[in-house]
């Protein structure tokens, strides 16, 4: 039987799940309390420079490859997993002093997991945060794609991650 000690060294930062678990968890409380509260299209005001406004997203990022008549769904979807199992297996490698790498590939896959229960159960993701600005000189109001907390997500990770490889290499290696 194998001790307590020799079973925690196999299971690396796995302990950090937990923070894949609350990226999930919020991402599908606020897409519900989006879908329960907003209409399709209609912007609600929250600051000036941020609406909330229900929108849905067939393809990946700004809507790409949202045009392949349903076969997306399916791609994205084994992507998203495919991605997910590798990134539990990364977290399983790291070492206990790895925090920040952790930290990244938690928020990574709580972020494509949120996105992928919405993809397998509505065939799109639910997006609703919509930030606009004004661009000098080039644009006045542009609005940027609208989003979701699990993008929010999958992007805090993915900088992370790049600053640690950057920056920390002995964090990621």
């Amino acid at each position: 039987m194998r001790s307590f000690r020799s079973l925690s060294a196999d299971t690396g930062m796995l302990g950090w799940l937990w923070l894949s678990a609350v990226v999930v968890a919020v991402d599908q409380l606020t897409k519900w309390m989006a879908e329960a509260n907003l209409e399709m299209g209609e912007p609600f005001a929250v600051i000036p420079h941020l609406n909330m406004t229900l929108a849905y997203n067939t393809g990946a990022a700004f809507s790409f490859l949202s045009d392949l008549g349903g076969i997306q769904r399916w791609l994205f979807a084994i992507l998203a997993i495919v991605v997910s199992v590798f990134i539990v297996n990364w977290l399983r490698k790291l070492k206990k002093t790895q925090i920040w790498a952790a930290v990244g590939l938690s928020l990574v896959l709580g972020g494509a997991i949120g996105n992928l229960i919405d993809r397998l159960l509505y065939g799109k993701v639910i997006d609703f945060i919509d930030v606009y600005f004004d661009i000098p000189f080039v644009m006045d109001n542009y609005h940027f794609a609208i989003f979701n907390v699990a993008d929010i997500a999958i992007t805090c990770g993915a900088i992370l991650l790049v600053f640690l490889s950057l920056f920390a290499s002995d964090q990621i290696e």
